[in-house]
């Protein structure tokens, strides 16, 4: 007999975009940035799944809940709201979701910062997912993936079953990677029954569990206390239960998909949409003014009011480093 459990979609909106940096800041992070076709990616995430779940459960922090509150709005969508008092990483903050669901209740765990395409694919990926997810196993999405990529972590895989997780490699690894064949990339999206997963958080890590259901029930409307949110050890999912529990499986998905992660990746997709780059490849991002490149390829000037940056489109992964330096002189820049 069926029980009238929900399927339910939880937005994780941490992060700071520090590798977009100008245009992603402190309080304008990337997830909220209106430059996908007049959309935000949270608003494309809230919509990309709202016909896929009865309900959405938003975990933000006190920096950003303001900003999902306006698309939420926008959209028109209800939603459980949970705002983190401090960053503990994403094994609290699901589990934050997971304590706010029933039992039962299957979860669809998506960052909100990523840009999808092929929505059908997308579609029987979460539903093949759902169907794992009741019958007791966590699902992560491995993406198949289109080249070797340094930015993005792996799962190693036999069909549904996952072998192994890696970090992010370097481009001889991820080479190495992609020419085995059975080597996907960690999307850092999940579903499973709340309990399913609260049952294998208590068992390998039982500190985040205990201290993150303390916190959770000490909530008021959804607002975490600080000091019981400090006690909770700050660990990823991926180590505080993917690499360990026996109860993991993966659905590899060929929907198009990018973290955008980058100022390469961003690139790559608004070429994708048709946005001007000029005969060697250069790009402006943020500026009506008139620009021109003289010997100059795969550039890209970023304008912001306060700051620009130019840069070449093969170092986009070192702009965490000026994002870097700048936090370490508490500079204005950053907010």
């Amino acid at each position: 007999m069926e029980t009238n459990n929900s399927i339910i979609h939880v937005v994780l909106t941490g992060g700071v975009g520090s590798r977009l940096w100008p245009l992603s800041r402190k309080s304008q992070p990337k997830q909220y940035l209106e430059i996908f076709e007049g959309k935000s990616l949270f608003e494309m995430t809230v919509e990309r799944n709202s016909h896929l779940a009865d309900k959405v459960i938003v975990v933000g922090n006190i920096d950003n809940h303001h900003l999902s509150g306006k698309v939420m709005n926008k959209t028109q969508t209800s939603y459980t709201n949970i705002v983190e008092a401090t960053p503990r990483n994403t094994a609290a903050a699901i589990a934050f979701a997971a304590f706010a669901s029933k039992p039962d209740d299957i979860l669809i765990v998506t960052p909100s910062d990523h840009i999808i395409d092929k929505i059908e694919d997308y579609d029987n990926a979460i539903n093949e997912a759902i169907s794992k997810a009741k019958e007791g196993f966590i699902v992560t999405f491995g993406i198949i993936p289109t080249k070797p990529e340094t930015g993005y972590g792996y799962i190693e895989s036999k069909g549904d079953k996952v072998l192994s997780f890696r970090e992010k490699p370097n481009e001889t690894t991820a080479k190495e990677f992609i020419a085995r064949g059975n080597f996907l990339w960690n999307s850092g999206m999940f579903c499973f029954k709340a309990n399913v997963l609260l049952e294998e958080l208590k068992q390998f890590q039982p500190d985040i569990y205990e201290k993150s259901k303390i916190a959770w029930e000490a909530s008021d409307e959804g607002f975490l206390d600080l000091g019981l949110s400090l006690q909770i050890p700050s660990i990823s999912v991926d180590y505080a239960v993917m690499e360990r529990s026996k109860k993991i499986k993966v659905v590899p998905a060929s929907f198009s998909w990018s973290d955008l992660g980058s100022f390469e990746s961003v690139y790559e997709y608004l070429v994708s949409k048709g946005h001007p780059v000029d005969s060697n490849g250069n790009m402006v991002i943020g500026c009506d003014s008139h620009t021109t490149f003289l010997g100059l390829r795969n550039t890209i000037y970023v304008h912001t009011d306060t700051a620009n940056l130019i840069l070449q489109k093969e170092n986009s992964q070192d702009v965490k480093d000026i994002y870097n330096e700048l936090e370490k002189q508490n500079s204005d820049l950053l907010n």
